[in-house]
């Protein structure tokens, strides 16, 4: 029978100490002490075995001049011995090393929820390097490759089931992908050729070809990975506090027993008082809820780049996005035209097209794409000439067609400088973006609108979203400048944005949080990445970090209260020994499994090498459920 899931992350080493220690401390109870009186020698025999490792910690904690739990309980211990409590001090020590493995456990399942991400893609791909894929008909010169040797531009081939291991483009092939694990959307996605996938999504029917356009660590699995080390290797400010807090704790139950003694002259209470002060909980219990956190936010389509954005966004008062890319697509839709009298539609539209034909600009984009859904026949146009500011002029057939700004969001097309009518075009809302602001505003956040774009265009993203503070037509020095503004007047800021231009906004805001389909500059200058570019997602991230916060302080308050109540009940005699140690262990306990329920839940039977896909997404939209409705 193969050992439990708890079992096995358990050091062998670890438990039969604590085990043996135990055992020590029963016979020590029952046995007489033969062949020493004073020095029994089943418990002299525990205490060595137990205190070894307490004992290696405290010297390194000696040799680095700093106060550590370790070094006060050892202390503790050794003072129960000296007055002759063997029994309360093999349990004590037996207590110690079993909260120490409780504290590794919960430490190790923080780290697994993160680092299971990190087993997720396969260790060899297929590719095709060097011939024409399917789509064309070309000879296939397909060779399976580690991971690691896949290069931009290569074509990875994904079967039915297989997991993508790259960001890029679909390039032959149609399915639907269930891309939870970075975007936390629970249902699979349709795709098929020219559709954008992302590494560590699971293709679930047909086989697909897809471009690699992202790879490694670039990948949107590749940068979760490099938040993981980041995250486990960085401190947050918190995480800092709360070192000090334990160990001014500490001192302040030495500084308590050396009061009691001289008052009392009680050795027995005097142990007492060292042996309550339970600091571990904070020490451990605040690195433990920051790895939680970001291993639930990168469960639900974002990633925090460390312990120290995690606790900015769980701050902020203020969240200012920029419009075009962030609450809304970026991409112009044609909403209506307007043909002039004896012009049609179709007429209007087709003259338009022609025209933008070659424009690289978003208006002259949504024009051709327009006309060619609607499978008008557009001409080359010749002599195109953009003017900016003012729009374009080319000839097509013998016209001469100019397309240029009219009111608010409305272009007006001319031939000839004849008007043959206006079009208008819209940008489109992001389909979360209402729901993350009224996600926002119900918490009690102050939401702005900061963007360069038309006013008017603005105020009816503004309006349709239910955000009431919006500020358009703003340069990025102006953008900075109403930053810099809010930040003077006291509130932390959080800055959504996509752009280069939103790089410097970004930087100076409290923490910064970029769209995934962003600029890399923008990327790069966040402390936040919403991986699927959906706004509700960092609702969720920010509602996860203020949970997180909020366990941190429950547990920073309740080991002070708990700690300085015991030092009081232990110098007046009411707390004798035994009981001193098993407040320090429960209280201990209580604090880092309050931080431990920050850790995504994961279903029995799935290993941290093989989780399942389909409940991973089921969980993963539990834990958003819950997030939402219990921050």
């Amino acid at each position: 029978m193969s050992a439990s899931p708890l079992l096995s992350r358990i050091e062998r080493t670890d438990l039969a100490r604590t085990a043996f220690v135990a055992a020590c401390a029963i016979a020590t109870a029952l046995l007489p002490a033969w062949p020493l009186e004073r020095v029994p020698l089943v418990a002299l025999v525990g205490l060595v075995v137990g205190l070894w490792p307490i004992l290696r910690e405290a010297f390194e904690d000696v040799r680095a001049r700093r106060m550590s739990m370790e070094l006060s309980m050892l202390l503790a211990i050794a003072a129960a011995a000296a007055i002759g409590e063997w029994v309360t001090a093999l349990i004590i020590a037996a207590f110690v090393l079993a909260a120490e493995i409780l504290e590794d456990l919960s430490m190790d399942r923080g780290r697994e929820a993160l680092t299971d991400l990190m087993s997720f893609l396969p260790e060899t791909v297929q590719v095709r390097r060097g011939g024409a894929g399917r789509s064309t008909g070309g000879q296939a010169d397909i060779r399976e490759v580690p991971l690691a040797e896949v290069r931009v531009g290569d074509t990875v081939l994904v079967s039915p089931g297989g997991r993508l291991s790259v960001d890029g483009t679909v390039v032959a092939g149609a399915s639907a992908v269930d891309a939870s694990r970075i975007t936390g959307e629970s249902l699979p996605v349709d795709v098929g050729p020219g559709d954008d996938v992302h590494a560590g999504s699971v293709n679930q029917m047909g086989a697909l070809e897809v471009r690699a356009e992202r790879v490694g660590e670039d990948s949107s699995y590749g940068r979760i990975v490099r938040a993981v080390r980041e995250a486990q290797s960085t401190q947050a400010p918190a995480q800092r506090l709360a070192d000090r807090l334990a160990a001014w704790l500490v001192y302040i139950a030495l500084a308590g027993a050396m009061v009691t003694f001289l008052l009392t002259r009680d050795l027995t209470a005097t142990i007492s008082v060292i042996l309550v002060a339970g600091a571990c909980g904070i020490a451990a219990g605040t690195p433990l809820a920051v790895l939680a956190a970001i291993a639930r936010t990168a469960r639900t389509g974002a990633f925090v780049k460390g312990g120290a954005q995690l606790e900015a966004l769980s701050a902020v008062d203020t969240v200012v996005f920029d419009k075009t890319g962030t609450l809304t697509s970026g991409d112009l839709q044609v909403v209506s035209m307007r043909p002039a009298h004896g012009v049609s539609a179709k007429a209007l539209l087709r003259l338009a097209g022609s025209a933008e034909l070659y424009s690289e600009h978003p208006a002259g984009r949504a024009l051709v794409r327009r006309a060619r859904e609607m499978g008008i026949e557009l001409d080359a146009p010749s002599d195109f000439t953009a003017l900016p500011g003012r729009g374009i002029r080319a000839r097509v057939a013998s016209a001469l067609v100019e397309i240029g700004s009219g009111e608010g969001s409305r272009i007006q097309v001319r031939a000839d400088g004849e008007l043959r009518g206006s079009i208008e075009l819209a940008d489109t809302v992001r389909p979360g973006s209402a729901h993350a602001i009224s996600t926002l505003r119900s918490h009690g956040l102050r939401v702005l609108m900061l963007t360069g774009d038309d006013p008017g265009t603005a105020r009816v993203i503004g309006r349709e979203l239910g955000i009431e503070e919006v500020e358009a037509g703003l340069l990025p020095e102006q953008k900075l400048a109403r930053i810099d503004a809010e930040i003077a007047a006291g509130h932390r800021l959080a800055m959504v944005g996509d752009g280069v231009n939103d790089a410097p906004a970004l930087l100076r805001a409290d923490v910064g949080i970029a769209m995934g389909s962003g600029t890399d500059v923008a990327q790069e200058s966040a402390g936040v990445v919403l991986i699927s570019s959906d706004p509700a997602d960092l609702a969720r991230t920010l509602l996860i970090a203020r949970r997180a916060r909020r366990i941190v302080l429950a547990n920073f308050v309740g080991t002070i209260a708990v700690d300085l109540l015991g030092i009081v009940l232990a110098a007046v005699g009411l707390l004798n020994p035994l009981a001193a140690a098993l407040v320090h262990v429960g209280s201990e306990t209580a604090f880092i499994l309050n931080s431990a329920r920050l850790i995504p839940r994961r279903r029995a039977g799935v290993g941290a090498g093989d989780p399942d896909p389909s409940s991973d997404a089921r969980t993963m939209a539990h834990a958003g459920a819950q997030d939402s409705a219990r921050p």
